[in-house]
């Protein structure tokens, strides 16, 4: 789905650009990829993969403020994936794909599949939640 279309669909809406909100969320972000590697050193590995899809979210919402949009939907959380595949250039569009996959695994561990996320896939969750806020960082 394209910029034109997430605004259509009111997934999306136009605001003004934050810059320095944009800066704050970002830290938030990194924060998280901190608190994911501290979880993930103590075998946390379920809240090792939330926090480090947290990461990949703020980072998500951090672009749009800079761009100058926000979520408007009940569905934020998908609202800030789309967003994010609609303006990634196409040789990142693998990462936003990405992103998705862990907004589902993060809502299947918080509301029922605890203990469920083995050491490998949440290790695998906080290098692609580093390149990912890598990736905004880039463009902010």
């Amino acid at each position: 789905m394209n910029l034109a279309e997430l605004l259509k669909k009111d997934l999306v809406r136009k605001v003004e650009s934050d810059r320095e909100k944009a800066k704050e969320i970002l830290l938030m972000a990194e924060r998280d990829l901190r608190v994911a590697s501290d979880n993930l050193k103590n075998k946390n590995y379920d809240w090792a993969l939330a926090i480090a899809y947290n990461a990949m979210l703020s980072a998500g919402r951090a672009l749009m403020t800079y761009k100058g949009y926000m979520p408007v939907s009940e569905a934020h959380h998908l609202a800030v994936v789309q967003f994010c595949a609609a303006v990634f250039p196409a040789e990142s569009i693998g990462l936003a794909n990405t992103f998705n996959r862990y907004r589902v695994r993060r809502h299947d561990v918080v509301y029922g599949e605890s203990d469920s996320v083995g050491k490998e896939e949440a290790e695998k969750a906080l290098e692609n939640a580093k390149k990912f806020v890598e990736l905004v960082k880039e463009r902010l």
